[in-house]
């Protein structure tokens, strides 16, 4: 081994890096810089440094697994070029495109939840059974406690919803006030959200 690679391999922050990468590969959701160095047992601050080493060896046009942060903390993704072959692999229903329903039911759980069933009906003017049952079987949804009034179920967005989405919060959905566009070009917009994110 040259001294430049042993040099490299000494190198304490590098070895946090690939502990840090570790983690991510096992990770079932995103993991927060503080989970990250709790699990590492390092600092903090060392962390966030090790991150910025992971996330330019997994970056865009770089590696086929980019790293993001999303859904309040850190994760690993397919790459844009290789999510249509890891869609085709892995055929889960959370990576198929979503129905007009179904983006609809889904934007008005992201701004307005919890919200219940009837309120989706309210708003889409149509049955929302369909489409909230496809959005909990993608795990986008989930029920969040029931309505005081009539004891309906409440659903809200997942952290999955967040990732699929790429979002860190709720918080960075565009305003509705905002976006100075119809209805017709909002659901549009997600849309074009939708298929380029779960296709």
């Amino acid at each position: 081994m040259d001294a430049p690679l042993r040099l490299i391999s000494a190198n304490p922050l590098d070895q946090l890096a690939r502990t840090v990468e570790a983690l991510l590969v096992v990770a079932a959701a995103p993991l927060s810089a503080g989970e990250l160095a709790e699990a590492a047992a390092d600092d903090p601050e060392r962390v966030e440094a090790a991150l910025g080493l992971v996330g330019e060896r997994y970056r865009e046009g770089r590696s086929g697994i980019v790293l993001e942060h999303v859904a309040g903390g850190w994760a690993f993704r397919a790459s844009r070029e290789a999510a249509e072959a890891c869609a085709r692999m892995v055929e889960k229903p959370a990576q198929r495109g979503l129905s007009q329903a179904a983006l609809e039911t889904l934007a008005i759980v992201a701004y307005l939840g919890p919200c219940t069933r009837p309120d989706v009906a309210r708003i889409r003017g149509v049955s929302a059974d369909s489409a909230v049952a496809s959005l909990v079987e993608r795990g986008l949804i989930a029920e969040a406690g029931r309505d005081d009034e009539g004891g309906a179920i409440r659903y809200k967005t997942t952290p999955l919803f967040e990732r699929v989405f790429g979002l860190e919060s709720l918080s960075q959905l565009p305003r509705l006030d905002d976006l100075g566009a119809g209805v017709d070009e909002i659901r549009d917009r997600l849309h074009a959200v939708a298929e380029k994110r779960t296709a």
